[in-house]
């Protein structure tokens, strides 16, 4: 089997970690991959889109998994593309990946299917996004893709300006409306579903840490941690989530007609009155999905040419009893900047961990920084404990200058 995976960073280097696991004897490409990836995966080379499926047909490649969103939904997407060429693409069609480029198509999906969220207005200016709060806090969301920044929650006046100027004046995320939202209270949950039409497939679940700086203080980013454990969300709690979230989701996917058949992330809220939804993500979350891949165990690599063809065959993975916890460690300047060229030192001596790049190239002398978030470094154990210390010790090891790692992953929300 022949296998091709989008995208470049961390998310990316654990999806082929678990393609590569699964099954030994395939060749994988990247597209456009990293000097990490490299190592287990063929980067190609592709002018654009359409080069890249013309490649794809002439290798003869079996699959094409999306690993990073902005391809499902640049020019005319790349599952479109592959449809049209023949090839199974593990990753939604352009008209229905608008449910995470576009927030106020999600919200607007969420509202006509009465699955549960927050209220919302939307805004086209700041002075209409000023005039729709009516109380602090309140959540502000940039209706585009932002990787992972595009979101505010503004405890005052003061903070919702800064960040209106930041999306109307300085159009840090490009052009696009605000999202204004009733900002919910209680603690978040991510749950990911392998969709196939009308079929789903709830997997393990994960929580990750998005602020800079320990107990979630500083500026938001796009994760500085996960962790991911099924003790995350007991039956009932999984239950009610599938029945009110996750199966009105996907049949209200078949009702207005979007064809869907790929990872499909759910940010959730879980709130005094119920779970309710924060966002869609049209692929697998970072970091979560190097928290929870190395937990995965089966057949990857045909479950998800399987499902590309258009068959769920849950039977062909599972997901291993006890926790995996991330742990990110970012650039300096990160995440209003970052800084590349550090080099880093004490890779060769990680031991009892996985460490996926996320943003490295070789340098002279070795891997070297390439971006806000670096390297995460991954740990299993039989509990929450025993993995959140394998994953710290591990990572304690690594080093390049401006070094910024949290000290609270996978203990703040436990503790």
């Amino acid at each position: 089997m022949k296998i091709l995976v989008t995208g470049k960073g961390g998310r990316e280097h654990a999806i082929i970690t678990a393609l590569r696991e699964s099954a030994p004897d395939t060749k994988i490409f990247a597209y456009p991959g990293s000097d990490a990836i490299s190592e287990i995966a063929t980067r190609v080379e592709a002018k654009d889109l359409l080069d890249l499926v013309a490649f794809m047909q002439r290798e003869k490649v079996d699959l094409c998994v999306a690993g990073e969103e902005a391809y499902l939904v640049k020019d005319r997407g790349l599952a479109n593309l592959c449809a049209e060429a023949g090839i199974p693409c593990w990753g939604p069609v352009k008209e229905a990946a608008q449910l995470e480029a576009s927030k106020a198509f999600a919200k607007h999906f969420l509202k006509r299917h009465n699955i549960p969220t927050a209220a919302f207005s939307i805004a086209h200016t700041k002075h209409e996004a000023l005039r729709a709060i009516t109380t602090y806090p309140v959540v502000l969301k940039f209706d585009g893709l932002a990787a992972g920044k595009g979101v505010a929650v503004c405890q005052t006046e003061a903070e919702a300006v800064a960040f209106l100027d930041e999306v109307f004046t300085s159009r840090t995320f490009g052009e696009g409306d605000m999202i204004v939202e009733e900002c919910l209270t209680g603690p978040e949950i991510s749950i990911f579903a392998s969709v196939c039409d009308g079929s789903y497939h709830i997997l393990m679940p994960a929580r990750d840490y998005k602020r800079i700086g320990d107990n979630d203080q500083g500026a938001n980013t796009g994760g500085m941690g996960a962790v991911a454990s099924r003790q995350l969300a007991d039956a009932a709690l999984l239950e009610q989530i599938e029945e009110t979230i996750v199966k009105p989701t996907v049949a209200g996917l078949q009702k207005d007609g979007l064809k869907y058949r790929g990872f499909l992330y759910f940010g959730i809220m879980l709130t005094p009155t119920g779970p309710q939804v924060l966002e869609y993500n049209c692929r697998f979350g970072d970091p979560e999905a190097e928290a929870v891949l190395p937990m995965v165990r089966g057949d990857f690599a045909y479950y998800l040419l399987a499902g590309a063809q258009g068959t769920l065959k849950r039977d062909l993975v599972h997901f291993v009893d006890g926790w995996s916890v991330c742990v990110i460690l970012a650039s300096a300047g990160y995440p209003a900047s970052s800084r590349n060229g550090d080099v880093i030192s004490g890779l060769d001596g990680v031991n009892g961990a996985r460490v996926f790049h996320c943003g490295t190239r070789k340098g002279e002398i070795g891997f070297e920084t390439n971006g806000g978030r670096v390297l995460a470094v991954v740990s299993q154990g039989a509990t929450r404990e025993e993995a959140r210390g394998k994953a710290y010790e591990a990572a304690q090891g690594i080093s390049f200058d401006g070094l910024q790692r949290r000290s609270d992953i996978a203990k703040m929300h436990f503790e």
